[in-house]
């Protein structure tokens, strides 16, 4: 018989806050599913949490994680949660109040917070070329309450409200088992980033809805494993959104957009940011736009961003 909920997280060398993580969700059923970790994160589950299911497998990337743990447990809403996240107090029944609340919930998704109680901004605007270009060039920085030009984060969102967004940060995310049976599992062609949101966007176009709870709260470290190593494989996913879900040929005008905006970014930047900027206007200036979306990454995964 199915559970009323149960929790998957991906790991991968996600010491040291995993305890943190898996001590947020108490007793319910919980699936650990590890990409390849090498610094004890496997053994330290085991022995400290001996009921929480373990799968080792090697690194695929996220959504072939949270897939892996998708399957792997059975109940009628699933918790994806980072191995850097945990739950504040009743922030598990305070979702699952949500999701009750709103019938075509797919996906309900708390507050999240800094480590010092700050606010972390989630809610995003799904992606578009112009949106994408508003972000590269600072254009939302001439007005954050602005929808033409800050629609990709949210637009001044106040996040003290419940109500349907079109996406959220994947930190913390109840999932209805209903809407994963009827939308399908996350696209493993993501290896690392947009991930999340291209569920959503297929969950939205099936009529299902996604949903900010901000009386759930939930803290969240991010970018813990790869410190912001990760750039390139951000620009990927962006790009694999739009040739997608976007109009025709939006894609590559987001390629170019982005290219320009990097190369002047790593002019304005020093030092390692600046060097990461240029990297990446490189490398899309390096070949088509297949080319760039191949799948030719390995790289740490536990979503902690």
């Amino acid at each position: 018989m199915a559970e009323r909920v149960a929790c998957v997280v991906v790991t991968h060398d996600a010491m040291p806050w995993v305890e943190h993580c898996l001590e947020s969700v108490g007793d319910i059923p919980t699936a650990v599913v590890d990409n390849g970790s090498t610094d004890g994160t496997v053994a330290f589950v085991r022995e400290r949490f001996p009921g929480v299911e373990v799968v080792e497998q090697e690194n695929l990337g996220l959504a072939a994680g949270w897939n892996r743990g998708l399957a792997t447990v059975d109940a009628g809403h699933v918790l994806i949660l980072n191995a850097d996240a945990w739950l504040q107090n009743d922030a598990l029944e305070r979702l699952l109040a949500a999701s009750e609340r709103h019938a075509r919930a797919g996906l309900v998704a708390p507050r999240l917070l800094n480590a010092d109680g700050t606010l972390q901004r989630s809610v995003r605007g799904f992606p578009t070329a112009w949106r994408i270009a508003t972000e590269y060039l600072y254009l939302r920085k001439l007005g954050s309450g602005s929808r033409a030009l800050n629609a990709f984060y949210g637009a001044g969102f106040d996040h003290l409200s419940e109500r349907e967004v079109d996406w959220v940060m994947g930190a913390c995310m109840l999932l209805r088992r209903a809407a994963i049976d009827d939308v399908g599992g996350f696209d493993e062609r993501y290896f690392l980033f947009s991930e999340e949101v291209d569920w959503m966007r297929r969950a939205a176009d099936r009529g299902w809805s996604s949903v900010f709870a901000p009386d759930a709260r939930c803290v969240h470290i991010g970018g813990a494993s790869h410190g912001g190593r990760l750039f390139r494989e951000n620009v990927r996913g962006q790009l694999r959104y739009l040739m997608l879900h976007g109009r025709r040929g939006e894609a590559e005008r987001a390629r170019r957009v982005m290219r320009l905006a990097l190369l002047a970014r790593g002019r304005l930047h020093r030092g390692a940011q600046g060097a990461m900027y240029r990297d990446a206007a490189a490398w899309l200036g390096s070949g088509d736009l297949g080319a760039l979306l191949d799948h030719d990454v390995r790289f740490p995964v536990s979503k902690e961003r």
